[in-house]
C-alpha cells in the first residue's frame, strides 16, 4: 500500500524510487488555517509598514541635513539634492489632480439630484414612464415596438 504524499519516480523497471512530497493537508498550518503563507504576509506587511514610515524620514533628513554633517558621520556619496523636494511634490500634485478628475468625471456622468431619471423604485418607474412620455425630446430613440401595417401606412402616407 502506498503512503499518502509519496510519488513514484522510477526511471526504469529495475530502479524504483519513492520521494516523499508534503501534502497540502499536513500539520504545518497555523490555528487560523493560513499556513506558512500567512506568516510570510504578516512579515511583509510589518516590513512594509516600517518602510512606509522610514522612507519619508530618510528623504527629509537627506534633503535638509548639510553636507558636512553627512560627511562627519561617514556618508560621502549621495544623490543630487536638486530634485529632493520638487519630485515628490509633483508626484503628490499629480495624484491629487487625478483624484479630482476622477471625482469630476463621476459628477458629470451622474444625473443631477432634481432629475426624474434618478427615481428607480417600482412606484417611481410608473410615474417616470408617464412623465417622460409627455417629453418627446427626453427620448432620443424610441423603444423598440411592433408597428402594425395600418400604423405604418398611416405614418408613411
Amino acid at each position: 500500500m502506498e503512503k499518502q504524499g509519496s510519488v513514484d519516480i522510477s526511471r526504469s523497471s529495475s530502479e524504483n524510487r519513492r520521494v516523499d512530497v508534503p501534502s497540502s493537508d499536513a500539520g504545518d498550518r497555523s490555528p487560523n488555517g493560513s499556513g506558512a503563507y500567512g506568516k510570510l504576509s504578516e512579515v511583509c506587511g510589518f516590513v512594509g509598514a516600517i518602510m512606509a514610515v522610514l522612507a519619508p524620514v530618510i528623504l527629509i533628513i537627506w534633503a535638509y541635513v548639510p553636507d558636512y554633517w553627512l560627511n562627519s558621520i561617514g556618508i560621502y556619496f549621495y544623490p543630487s539634492r536638486y530634485g529632493a523636494l520638487p519630485k515628490p511634490t509633483y508626484i503628490m500634485a499629480a495624484i491629487i489632480l487625478a483624484i479630482g478628475c476622477y471625482i469630476g468625471l463621476n459628477f458629470m456622468a451622474t444625473p443631477p439630484p432634481t432629475s426624474l431619471k434618478s427615481i428607480v423604485d417600482e412606484c417611481g418607474n410608473e410615474l417616470l414612464r408617464d412623465i417622460l412620455s409627455t417629453y418627446e425630446d427626453e427620448q432620443a430613440v424610441k423603444p423598440i415596438t411592433h408597428v402594425g401595417v395600418t400604423q405604418f401606412t398611416d405614418d408613411v402616407s
